[in-house]
């Protein structure tokens, strides 16, 4: 076989795999208990490896608010400087079989969400969506943060978990087909997800063993949040991503993930190597008071639902997006036709109701990429470029050009 051939058919037996993945909410634990390599010092973050001295200001704060709710630190001077000892190891969620929203911060006691691919095996794990408002992922630490971030972990998760040992297992694959036909895209927009996961699991909850007063704030705080579903379909693409990491001459991208420094790809023939470049500025609609001057760059891991094919790859399904984002229904939908130009194939599952429900574009192959100087598009939050201020607005980008040039340098350099 030729080269051409083999990367054909490598690519070809990738989006087999994504395809035929089973993607299923099997419980929930801690990240001391469940993800593997956690220890009481240990910190994820979003993105690939990034160092505390060139986290983003938005990141830096999260990894306070971490500290001190670990009790690890009295205070956010004092969790600075534990920070900054070399006491404290920093490690990409990726690299621990999890995903993190924006800031993407995981210390040792927080409840996270367990995925499983069924097909594959494989776990992915994240945490429970704060909330809205000033919240750790967009590097919030003041007491009202840490105090919610506790009051998840010592009443909210104990009582999900038990909602779901009586529930039993539930098919997020399935879930995130339904809200594609309901106005949803999966990564910005996630009323219909979010609303989908409450109706699925109030009969449960209703049945547990806590107080009615618990049950109340449980599904109020759930009910609150739309984005309480995003870190259910985070670890969901994880899951359906993680199997295809180390395919021997793919070209297809099995990680896209950005820390508010740095943009990172990783593609399947090249296994665990990061290909980075400097993250952009996103362009789009900001909150009042706020402009682009006081955007962070590019922050997060929730562009592993664009990798794995939905999120801003099916725009067109979430008219509403835009709203939000910037554009028009029209844009939305040209936004999902032009991934067509860049990906491998279509979805099997999850479709696109404007496009004559399409297959949403899936597999992006780094050829592609550089041969039509088309970049995946991404919709995403923006967080504000100061810690402790939050979410300033929300918008669409595209990683740097120069990721996919490193990683087509990398291919060429490993297999021809």
């Amino acid at each position: 076989m030729t080269l051409g051939e083999k990367i054909n058919a490598a690519n070809a037996a990738v989006l087999t795999q994504i395809l035929n993945a089973q993607p299923t909410l099997v419980g929930m634990g801690t990240a001391g208990a469940d993800i593997p390599g956690m220890t009481k010092t240990t910190v994820l973050h979003a993105g690939p490896p990034v160092t505390w001295e060139t986290m983003c200001p938005p990141q830096r704060g999260a990894v306070l608010g971490g500290l001190m709710y670990e009790g690890l630190a009295e205070t956010p001077e004092a969790a600075e400087k534990l920070a900054a000892s070399g006491e404290i190891t920093f490690a990409p969620c990726h690299h621990h079989d999890a995903v993190g929203p924006m800031a993407g911060i995981i210390t040792y006691s927080m409840p996270v969400w367990i995925v499983q691919n069924k097909t594959a095996g494989n776990y992915a794990y994240c945490t429970i969506n704060e909330g809205l408002g000033k919240v750790l992922r967009f590097g919030a630490y003041q007491d009202e943060v840490i105090e919610r971030l506790r009051w998840i972990e010592t009443e909210l998760y104990p009582l999900l978990k038990e909602t779901l040992q009586i529930h039993g297992e539930i098919d997020i694959k399935t879930m995130i087909a339904q809200i594609l036909q309901m106005g949803d895209e999966g990564h910005n927009r996630n009323k219909a997800g979010t609303s989908l996961l409450i109706r699925t699991i109030a009969p449960a909850l209703v049945q547990t063993s806590f107080s009615e007063a618990q049950k109340v704030r449980a599904l109020k705080f759930l009910d609150s949040n739309d984005h309480t579903f995003l870190n259910l379909s985070m670890p969901a693409m994880k899951a359906t991503m993680d199997p295809v990491r180390d395919v021997e001459y793919s070209t297809i991208v099995s990680t896209m993930a950005r820390n508010g420094t740095d943009f990172g790809i990783r593609v399947a023939g090249l296994g665990d190597r990061w290909f980075t470049a400097p993250a952009e500025i996103i362009d789009g609609l900001y909150f009042p008071g706020f402009t682009m001057a006081d955007a962070n760059p590019d922050m997060g891991d929730s562009c592993i639902t664009e990798t794995g094919g939905i999120g801003g790859f099916c725009m067109g399904a979430a008219p509403a997006i835009v709203q939000f984002v910037g554009g028009t229904p029209a844009d939305a939908v040209n936004y999902s036709m032009q991934m067509f130009e860049i990906t491998e194939g279509e979805g099997n599952t999850y479709q696109i109701p404007p496009l004559g429900f399409r297959g949403s574009a899936t597999g992006i192959d780094i050829r592609k990429v550089i041969e039509t100087g088309i970049l995946p598009v991404i919709n995403t939050g923006i967080a504000a470029s100061t810690a402790g201020v939050g979410q300033v607005g929300a918008g669409i980008v595209h990683p740097p050009m120069r990721c996919f040039e490193q990683a087509l340098e990398a291919f060429v350099e490993k297999y021809a």
